[in-house]
């Protein structure tokens, strides 16, 4: 089945506002012009297919981004509340939201990634600048920034995590491969991973929104670099065959 796409073009923005026909649950494809400068949808933002805006074009709703498919915008892309695509989400600038971000398959923003509430990909999340969420930040495969990663919980990943700054997590991290980071590493829980690689010091179980348990400062891991400040270092389980 095909879709139908609703093109918007400069006719339907005036002063930087979208006028143009309802879009808050398009049953097709949406798709911007390039060199519109920043559009701002006063609500939502919701499309069956695709959400794609042209290089030079940024996309802003005051309440919801989602997509059935992949949302992509040659600037950045903002929602007051949250952004959610079936398929991948991509940026050349950054990517906020007060909410949750969620896509069924990877998160890619050329500056930040920021959302109130958790980050969640079905493959990887890169950033070019920092990653930050009030919640947790999950990956199916790995997670990247060029500045730090931080989150109000935990962090996992299916591969690794790698943050040119440092990494810190309310919660939990873990990772199914290594974890690297310019430079220090905190979780309020525990840290599992293949090995650990950082600049400055490791901090695990600095849980304080209750007592302390057995295993919450647990570092399970093999230690490439960097010096445990606080925790239990425990040595990585030996995968058979290796």
């Amino acid at each position: 089945m095909t879709l139908p796409t609703l093109h918007i073009t400069a006719e339907h923005v005036k002063d930087g506002l979208y006028i143009g026909p309802d879009v808050s649950n398009y049953g097709g494809h949406i798709q911007l012009a390039a060199n519109l400068g920043w559009i701002k949808f006063e609500f939502s933002l919701a499309a069956k297919g695709r959400i794609f805006a042209g290089a030079g074009s940024g996309i802003e709703a005051g309440s919801s981004i989602d997509a059935g498919w992949g949302i992509k915008a040659g600037w950045g892309i903002k929602a007051g509340w949250g952004i959610k695509a079936g398929r991948g989400i991509k940026a050349g600038l950054g990517i906020e939201a007060g909410g949750a971000i969620e896509a069924g398959w990877g998160i890619k923003a050329g500056w930040g990634i920021e959302a109130g509430w958790g980050i969640k990909a079905g493959w990887g999340i890169k950033a070019g600048r920092g990653i930050k969420a009030g919640w947790g930040i999950k990956a199916g495969l790995g997670i990247e920034a060029g500045g730090a990663i931080e989150a109000g919980w935990g962090i996992e990943a299916g591969w690794g995590i790698v943050a040119g700054l440092g990494i810190e997590a309310g919660g939990a991290i873990e990772a199914g491969d290594g974890i690297k980071a310019g430079e220090g590493i905190v979780a309020g829980l525990s840290i599992h991973s293949k090995w650990i690689d950082c600049r400055l010091r490791i901090f695990a179980g600095l849980v304080n929104h209750r007592s302390p348990q057995l295993g919450d400062d647990e570092i399970r891991a093999e230690i490439r670099g960097g010096e445990i400040a606080f925790g239990n270092h425990v040595a990585p389980a030996i995968e058979a065959g290796s």
